[in-house]
């Protein structure tokens, strides 16, 4: 044992003494090693200033499940009827262009949007492609990445006392989060269902029986509370609470901010033409928000996981969205803000070549369609192209990586810049992602 190891050690003052000061020495080496490790990996750290771009708001749209694009944005007319599918498709304002029968008025817009019908990844898995879309990353064990939502509220903060990233109707996924990043750059969301004729913003009014001057004394109160606090103990945590709760406040208090929020406000022939649904209510609330500051805002429509009865399912949601996504892309033009608002549509993955025994597909993720419009991004073109059967990209193959990172350059943001994940370990906005100049405008 130590003390038939050190005899002459036990009970002397003088090498306790030693002892606990060699301890301290050890500790304070170790403590210094790790300052000297983080602060290494701040030099290190990539650093480029973001500035607004082309694209000062986005509205990115996704549909849940995985949409077929041969049911939507790539029709095949031509290949055979297992290929095809039970639907027709229709000529757009695009020369060459041909979409789904169901999207009759989008057809009439093509003309102002971007399709791209060669996304691609290797993500079967609904989980994993909705990471895929979501982050621009896909997935590792070891990180669980933020969201483009989440890296824009990091990198510009609120505009107009507004939360940068707003859920509509709500965080549709974990992957919609904030990742390594501090929960303070979370998005806020709305709770409710703008369509809902009880639709209300969870708190955004305050409390009954509380004036703005009994608010504005709690707030004193809890400011004279974490100051106590912070003066003792400085964390992450503590900053990204500071931070929740200023911009809450900042909400809470601005009429303007506030109003925003109230698509009562909007004409009722307006509300109309966009739908008095899901599908058109969140967009009129999406367009209202980024109209008002909002710089990122997330919504989801419908359920596109489709095994079967693919023809009714596509009937029975794709004509809202077409009403309202054209309004949209209209709506934008006609106020002046489409050139600085990109619109994305998204989705986890595409549906296989053939249909199935039960009229529907199964999951597809080698090629896949989106749109993008506004922001940037060029009017009427037609990006990248799949095969005859729809089962492959034939030309400009276009990866997660790339496409966030485009979207990333027309809001002012270096992809390639590091942010700072548990561990000090700098991680790139997006990894290996290139600019897609083809899609500029």
């Amino acid at each position: 044992t130590a003390y038939e190891i050190m005899p002459s050690l036990v009970g002397s003052e003088m090498c306790i003494r030693d002892c606990l000061y060699a301890v301290y020495l050890v500790g304070l080496v170790l403590t210094m090693a790790d300052l000297f490790r983080a602060e290494q990996a701040q030099a290190d750290q990539k650093f480029f200033e973001s500035k607004e771009g082309t694209a000062k708001s986005v509205i990115f749209i996704f549909f849940p499940g995985g949409q077929a694009h041969q049911e939507t944005w790539d029709p095949k007319p031509y290949a055979p009827l297992e290929y095809r599918g039970p639907m027709n498709s229709i000529a757009t304002k695009v020369s060459g262009g041909r979409l789904n029968e169901t999207l009759k008025h989008t057809a009439q817009i093509a003309d102002k949007i971007t399709v791209v019908n060669s996304h691609t990844h290797g993500e079967a898995a609904h989980e994993r492609g909705t990471h895929n879309m979501f982050t621009g990353y896909r997935p590792s064990p070891a990180l669980e990445f933020p969201s483009i939502g989440t890296v824009v509220s990091h990198e510009f903060g609120p505009r107009n006392n507004l939360p940068p990233y707003v859920c509509i109707p709500s965080q549709p996924n974990r992957y919609a989060g904030t990742g390594y990043l501090p929960s303070s750059f979370a998005p806020f969301s709305l709770g409710s269902d703008p369509a809902s004729g009880s639709f209300t913003v969870k708190d955004l009014k305050l409390p009954g029986g509380v004036d703005d001057k009994r608010f504005n004394r709690r707030r004193s109160i809890l400011g004279a509370v974490n100051d106590y606090f912070a003066t003792r103990e400085k964390a992450e945590s503590l900053d990204a609470v500071d931070t929740f709760y200023e911009r809450a406040y900042s909400l809470v208090s601005s009429k303007k901010a506030r109003e925003a929020f109230d698509i009562a406000k909007e004409p009722k022939k307006l509300r109309d033409e966009y739908g008095r649904n899901s599908a058109g209510q969140r967009m009129l609330m999406a367009r209202r928000l980024v109209e008002a500051g909002v710089r990122y805002v997330t919504l989801t429509y419908g359920g596109w996981d489709m095994h079967g009865n693919i023809n009714g399912s596509i009937r029975g949601q794709m004509p809202a969205f077409d009403q309202a996504y054209a309004r949209l892309i209209r709506d934008l033009d006609e106020r002046g803000l489409l050139d600085s608002t990109m619109v994305c549509t998204a989705t986890e993955f595409g549906r296989t070549p053939k249909i199935n025994g039960n009229a529907g597909r199964d999951h597809w993720p080698k090629v896949f369609s989106t749109a993008m419009a506004g922001g940037g991004i060029k009017r009427g073109a037609i990006y990248g192209l799949s095969n005859a059967t729809g089962s492959e990209p034939e030309e400009n193959a276009l990866g997660v990586e790339d496409w966030a990172t485009t979207i990333y350059h027309c809001m002012g943001i270096v992809a390639e810049k590091e942010l700072m994940a548990p561990g000090d370990r700098p991680i790139e906005i997006v990894n290996g992602g290139k600019l897609r100049k083809e899609l500029l405008a």
